[in-house]
């Protein structure tokens, strides 16, 4: 079986970059990056928080973009995939945005509040959620760039005390209609629930609870972070065993 994804979520900030080193270090495959919006509506409050702050530090879609740009200094090849809402590229220019996010590391995109089938000329990771009918989750397969965002619950993000028991029905009904890789998000915070996510799909976001932690610092981050990529990788055997060097991960 082949490995497992870690998708992990950061909102963009002064402390990002080295936040985001310390992602990869833990064994984060991806790192997502908020751009902050007035109005989340996907979001939760912790990551609602997190924009409020952000905000109130001035980052504008332009301070944002440089984020990114230090954030790839620090990350090499890792894939940085910038999350934000429609309003915030429509004031900033979509075809702006894309190159500008392009030019500065940006590996692919995700906007939220963006339903598949809309300005298809913007390539962007789909979501889909236990609320889709199978003629959208084809549709959001058929344009999405290089993986499904599986959202596992029907609601904002935020950390559950279990996994979305809907997780299993769409992921299977996802696998039937489609060949691209599945990711899980939403509602996923501790080591046993990637587990049991990356047990039915090819990777786990993790937003909510990597921010909590982040809060704590780099160091706190990349224990946090190799404690889900264990978990992860005992699914597949791939885990780590004592003493030895986990070599490094390729790109999604």
């Amino acid at each position: 079986m082949s490995a497992k994804a870690l998708v992990i979520y950061l909102m963009s900030g002064a402390d990002t970059p080295a936040l985001a080193e310390a992602a990869v270090a833990g064994g984060a495959d991806l790192v997502e990056l908020g751009f902050p919006f007035s109005d989340p509506l996907a979001d939760g409050p912790v990551i609602r928080a997190a924009a409020e702050r952000a905000l109130a530090e001035g980052m504008r879609t332009q301070a944002c973009l440089e984020c990114l740009a230090r954030v790839r200094e620090r990350v090499g090849a890792t894939p940085l995939v910038p999350m934000t809402y429609s309003s915030l590229l429509e004031a900033y220019g979509w075809e702006r945005f894309e190159a500008d996010a392009n030019a500065a590391g940006a590996t692919g995109l995700i906007v939220a509040d963006l339903p598949a089938g809309e300005r298809p000329e913007l390539r962007r990771i789909q979501l889909v959620a236990p609320t889709s009918t199978d003629e959208r989750i084809a549709l959001a397969a058929a344009n999405t760039d290089g993986w499904l965002y599986l959202v596992t619950v029907t609601g904002t993000t935020g950390a559950r005390q279990q996994l979305s028991p809907a997780l299993a029905g769409l992921a299977r009904r996802a696998r039937a209609l489609t060949d691209v890789p599945l990711y899980a998000g939403f509602g996923i915070s501790t080591p046993e629930q990637a587990r049991a996510a990356a047990e039915l799909t090819d990777g786990v976001v993790v937003g909510s609870r990597a921010l909590e932690i982040a809060a704590k610092g780099p160091a706190a981050l990349r224990g946090y972070v190799r404690s889900l990529r264990d978990a992860i990788d005992a699914v597949t055997g791939l885990a780590a065993t004592p003493g030895s060097t986990r070599s490094p991960r390729s790109s999604p």
